[in-house]
């Protein structure tokens, strides 16, 4: 039955009982009933209206709504009808409700295998965020795990000491299985030129022994295997053996003596270093971040901002750009 024929036969319904009340001058409970019953048969065909008009709109149980349609019709003879038929006529007003979003539970991709076989390790991005993530599978974290040891210290060691404390006590005893073998391959390494350099039967030898023995202290700070008074004894060794073997013309020498002096405290000598390594040729993008450091250090804010505006000038400063970002707007 079409939505018109309904709205009629609501209407004749209504107006059935209406002058039933108007005709009749009689007061009789059998009067009362044929209103009664004629008025709920127009509010039952009112309420189907509604219901077919509405199509998908009906968030909830199509009985219900079709109830409560009824009801405010049924319930409030005239003003509900009225309310309920102006609602009808408002109704294509309305915006149509727009589809609902639904979230959908997703697995975790699987690592690419083809990634691995051409490289023997898989891609760093968002490998910390995957091995750190305790709801993914543990046998794939251990894959990624045993991918990272071709990654560049500077990234995975970080990345293996957070692990120490995962949840999974394969991945902690995998995690400190590989910082232990980097650990003692350096010390290793350390201790075989120790004896190089007491052994030197020559003073180039012995330079050039001190020189690779400063170089190897340093890696376990850049690696951050040297932690706490560990770090601040390789740092002075480090530093004890480079200066045993600066030599003036050597930027990355001087860059690398004022980062050691940096890391001691040592921040006016660290300063002379850095500005000594630039005169040498050093590009400035190597250099004035740490000589930035320094500035703030002193708080020496405008010199901080001086410093990082000139690397503006130099391409491929991405991971700078944060830093630069902030102290533009600053």
């Amino acid at each position: 039955m079409s939505q018109l024929k309904l709205a009629c036969l609501a209407l004749l319904f209504e107006l059935s009982a209406g002058l039933q009340l108007l005709v009749s001058r009689s007061q009789s409970d059998l009067l009362f009933v044929s209103f009664l019953l004629t008025h709920l048969l127009a509010s039952a065909v009112l309420a189907s209206l509604v219901l077919l008009s509405l199509h998908g709109r009906v968030p909830g149980s199509r009985r219900r709504t079709w109830l409560f349609i009824f009801s405010l019709s049924g319930f409030i003879p005239v003003l509900g009808m009225v309310g309920v038929l102006l609602g009808l006529v408002c109704l294509p007003l309305l915006p149509a409700p727009g589809s609902r979003s639904r979230f959908h539970s997703l697995s975790l991709p699987a690592l690419d295998p083809h990634e691995y076989q051409q490289t023997g390790a898989f891609r760093q991005a968002g490998l910390g965020q995957f091995l750190r993530n305790d709801r993914a599978p543990v046998e794939q974290r251990l894959r990624a795990l045993v991918g990272l040891q071709n990654a560049p210290a500077r990234f995975s060691s970080p990345l293996l000491r957070d692990l120490l404390s995962a949840s999974s006590e394969d991945l902690r005893l995998l995690a400190y299985g590989m910082l232990e073998t980097r650990e003692k391959r350096l010390n290793t390494e350390i201790h075989t030129w120790r004896l190089a350099w007491q052994d030197a039967g020559s003073e180039t030898a012995r330079r050039a022994a001190a020189r690779r023995l400063s170089a190897l202290y340093w890696e376990t700070i850049y690696q951050e295997l040297a932690q706490g008074d560990l770090r601040r004894h390789a740092a002075e060794e480090s530093l004890r053996f480079l200066e045993a073997s600066l030599e003036d013309a050597d930027a990355s020498l001087h860059l690398r003596h004022g980062r050691l002096l940096h890391e001691l405290g040592r921040n006016e000598a660290a300063e002379a270093a850095y500005r000594r390594a630039i005169e040498l040729g050093l590009p400035a993008p190597r250099v004035n971040p740490y000589l930035a450091e320094l500035a703030f250090l002193r708080r020496d804010f405008a010199e901080v901002r001086r410093l990082l505006m000139s690397l503006r000038e130099y391409p491929d400063q991405r991971r700078l750009e944060p830093v630069l970002r902030f102290w533009s707007e600053a």
